[in-house]
This record gives C-alpha cells, structure tokens and sequence, in this order.
C-alpha cells in the first residue's frame, strides 16, 4: 500500500494535483447548483409577473 501511495517517488506531484482537481470539480458542482437555484427563481419571478 505504500508503494502505491508513494506513486514511484511522484507522490509530491501527484497527490496535490487530486486534491485541487476534487476542488475545482467540487467547487464547480456548488456554483453549477447556487446558479440553476438563481434561475428557477428568477424564472418563478418572471412568471408571477406574467400571470
């Protein structure tokens, strides 16, 4: 197992690069999330005005 976390002695370069890529994919999940919240609402509101 430890060879393995070791990554053949690359293990400086890639351990940090799955960590920021978990970042940025988890950080782009939220955004994707908080915007279609903004948009259902800004749909709700358009269409109570059009009603």
């Amino acid at each position: 197992m430890s060879d393995f976390l070791a990554m053949g002695g690359y293990a400086g370069f890639v351990w940090p690069t799955w960590g920021i890529s978990v970042l940025a994919i988890g950080g782009l999940v939220i955004h994707a999330l908080l915007e279609r919240r903004a948009a259902r609402e800004a749909l709700r509101r358009i269409e109570e005005d059009e009603a």
